[in-house]
């Protein structure tokens, strides 16, 4: 790469460190950016850093937000005696896009995978048994992805709430086992939502 400016060679290997982005990814992003116009170019550095220092994570759910809470939890219309629990944003997004789900959210950050060494401490698992505890839920769904480690988290949630009376339920498994929420089209997350099952006896 002798012949690229130093500039360029920069751009290449940040852009070659995103997930999903190869070298060859890489200097095709670089090459057209190089190309387009300073206006569009700017316009991307600028979302990249107005992302960076707008967005944080709710106070409440741990959803994408630029207030303390999301648009979710400020949402008075909601049904407050349901909450879901999710293992990314991404997750949230693709269950909302279904229509069907009206209740509140947990998002986790994260599933645990002894095998990356990542445990219930690195999640937002004691912000979920507080919330779950001292609020008036009458139904926690768990929508973690059909993966050994999604449903050995939910397992462990579900070991921590004991005997607390609470409905329980999980999305139906018309989701491919070891799959991900977020690649699921609507009719399918929708057909999960309306056919969740129950966890435990009550």
């Amino acid at each position: 790469m002798s012949e690229l400016t130093e500039s360029v060679i920069k751009m290449m290997r940040e852009f070659a460190k995103l997930p999903g982005i190869g070298p060859k990814s890489a200097e095709r992003i670089t090459y057209h950016l190089l190309k387009t116009d300073k206006e569009e170019a700017f316009a991307l550095a600028d979302s990249i850093r107005a992302v960076k220092e707008n967005v944080r994570y709710c106070a409440h759910c741990f959803n994408l937000a630029e207030q303390e809470l999301c648009d979710i939890c400020r949402d008075s219309l909601r049904d407050t005696t349901t909450l879901c629990v999710v293992e990314q944003p991404r997750d949230l997004i693709a269950l909302e896009q279904t229509g069907h789900y009206h209740g509140l959210y947990h998002v986790l950050l994260g599933r645990i995978a002894p095998l990356d060494r990542i445990g219930p401490e690195q999640l937002t698992i004691d912000a979920l048994l507080h919330r779950v505890r001292s609020g008036a839920f009458k139904e926690l769904i768990m929508g973690t992805n059909p993966t050994v480690d999604g449903d050995g988290t939910a397992v462990y949630i579900i070991k921590q709430l004991g005997d607390f009376p609470l409905t329980i339920t999980r999305l139906a498994r018309g989701i491919t086992t070891g799959s991900d929420l977020q690649f699921a089209n609507k009719e399918m997350l929708a057909d999960a939502l309306a056919g969740r099952q129950s966890l435990r006896d009550n």
